[in-house]
């Protein structure tokens, strides 16, 4: 075979890969980015995190990035949105051998895109939300929502362990924007679940702020975790996007928050949001417990 010959076959067989690969394949190398110095080592105890990972929005193969911006807070359950099977993998994998963090995961895909999340063509990869809990997780569902708008939309929820005590987490992500009547059918879906359950964590993309009037049910039966933020106009709700509008929640049930944080990130358009919840030690000292609205 000629050199020109050699360089072609070679050439063919990268762009193979690539595309084989899809856009979930990394494109750099496994290194841990460093963190904070106030970083905590090991997993903090009562703390949730939701984010739009946003795949893949501000490129691909930044799971190193992803890891690492997970790792600075540590959270005890993390609910992942626009996130493909694949690199959900890579996380959890980062996050434990780069960072000693070692969490479970369940899968709550709502599509099978290849053009998303690579894989195989005939076998593509998931598509959707994704839990990841320092805990063990048990009775995993999945909901599409009857009515997903221009895209497939759905929830996901387990049950694990909060503060020491089991609660149903739920994961979801709401139809794009200017499809409000699409949003408040989804969210009247959620809030009935929802409402099954006394302690419950609800992460996720709204996609709608928080005086709109399609997340009125949501509203009605639990509070989000930034205590200066609700339905009323006069309420100083921190933004949670890159376009400055406050559009991912962490809502509580059964839960009282302790602190609240925002922050950007350059993985995504979604900032990480965290929040730290209410031991019951603080709660039987005479705090008050956040139970339902």
């Amino acid at each position: 075979m000629t050199g020109t010959g050699a360089r072609w076959l070679a050439g063919t067989l990268i762009v193979a890969c690539v595309l084989l690969a899809g856009p979930s394949a990394s494109n750099g190398g496994d290194i841990a980015k460093p963190l904070p110095a106030d970083a905590p080592k090991e997993v903090v105890a009562n703390r949730v995190m939701t984010w739009n990972i946003c795949n893949p929005c501000k490129g691909s193969g930044q799971n190193v990035g992803r890891a690492a911006e997970i790792a600075t807070y540590a959270p005890q359950v993390v609910g992942l949105q626009e996130a493909c099977v694949g690199d959900v993998e890579r996380i959890r994998d980062h996050l434990q051998y780069l960072y000693g963090l070692v969490y479970h995961v369940e899968y709550g895909s709502v599509l099978q895109s290849w053009s998303r999340c690579g894989g195989a063509p005939w076998s593509p990869g998931g598509f959707g939300q994704a839990i990841l809990s320092a805990a063990p997780m048990t009775d995993r569902v999945n909901v599409e929502y009857p009515e997903g708008g221009s895209e497939d939309r759905g929830y996901m929820a387990v049950t694990t362990l909060v503060d020491g005590r089991p609660v149903r987490v739920f994961n979801t992500h709401l139809a794009q924007r200017r499809q409000e009547s699409v949003r408040a059918k989804q969210a009247g879906v959620l809030a009935k679940a929802v409402a099954g359950h006394d302690r419950t964590i609800v992460l996720g993309d709204f996609n709608a702020v928080p005086d709109a009037a399609e997340l009125n049910e949501m509203w009605r039966v639990a509070a989000d975790a930034d205590p200066e933020c609700g339905t009323s106009a006069t309420n100083m709700c921190k933004p949670t996007t890159d376009w400055r509008s406050k559009f991912d929640y962490i809502f509580l049930r059964g839960f009282a928050p302790l602190k609240h944080g925002v922050h950007l990130s350059p993985y995504s358009d979604h900032d990480v949001v965290q929040a730290d919840l209410r031991p019951r030690s603080a709660l039987s000292a005479g705090q008050p417990t956040g139970d339902t609205p």
